[in-house]
């Protein structure tokens, strides 16, 4: 099958890293990857701020970037959840617009989601069988409340050989982050992130991961700045291949 790619603007500049750990994800579970090389933002933060005309734009633009592809594929609930939730409305007033945003939207999928509901992916690259590990898994809230993801990536962690999980208090639970509520408000969000770094540590887990990075950047800023140096922070994407090859 032939899947794009959509790599997110956050992942892109950020952390790269998480961009080629799910090329080899998709890659491992025997997809065609293709990655478009203009594309950017999904629209997001234009939809979130009332610029309804500049995340219409995006949406477009995204629509032809992938529109040929099997199905779209983001290392992000947050991203996903935008294209499968909110396009629809952003294109209601062209009907025919409106049906290829709708075919978009059907086939696009967050990573843990895809890898666990369609590519049916079993052969995880992943192995701490030499470096036993403790994590803990932050739900992010876009992913989970949006598109349903909960089990899939725990699913995929526990076929991990080394990996023990540990859920941590309010794994549910908003890190703070929430985009530009992290700016606007951003007493009330170190107070959130304060609160979730709390719940991580008490599980004594040697790294917190998730779906999202934007979570992932506020969480582990907020970690540091509590003078924790100790936790790592990782994306699911870079969970599931972490030393992969080793036997």
């Amino acid at each position: 099958m032939r899947v794009g790619l959509f790599v997110t603007c956050l992942v892109d500049m950020m952390r790269p890293r998480i961009g080629f750990a799910t090329l080899k994800l998709l890659e491992d579970a025997g997809c065609e990857v293709v990655v478009p090389q203009t594309q950017t933002c999904c629209g997001q933060p234009a939809y979130n701020s009332g610029d309804r005309a500049g995340a219409r734009s995006l949406a477009e633009k995204l629509l032809a970037e992938f529109e040929d592809c099997d199905y779209v594929v983001a290392p992000s609930g947050s991203c996903a959840g935008m294209v499968r939730t909110h396009y629809a409305d952003l294109v209601a007033d062209d009907p025919a617009l409106a049906r290829r945003m709708a075919a978009l939207s059907a086939k696009t999928y967050e990573l843990t989601d895809f890898l666990v509901n369609v590519a049916k992916f079993e052969h995880i690259p992943g192995n701490y069988a030499g470096h036993p590990i403790n994590l803990t898994y932050h739900d992010a809230c876009a992913g989970l409340r949006e598109l349903g993801v909960k089990t899939q990536p725990r699913a995929l962690l526990a076929q991990l050989p080394g990996v023990t999980l540990s859920e941590m208090p309010g794994a549910e639970e908003c890190c703070g982050f929430g985009g530009a509520f992290s700016v606007k408000f951003g007493e009330i969000s170190a107070a959130i992130a304060e609160k979730k770094c709390d719940s991580i540590r008490a599980t004594g887990a040697a790294a917190v991961v998730s779906g999202d990075l934007g979570c992932l950047l506020n969480i582990e800023g907020k970690l540091r700045r509590m003078g924790d140096e100790a936790t790592r922070v990782l994306h699911i994407a870079e969970a599931l291949t972490e030393f992969a090859g080793e036997s």
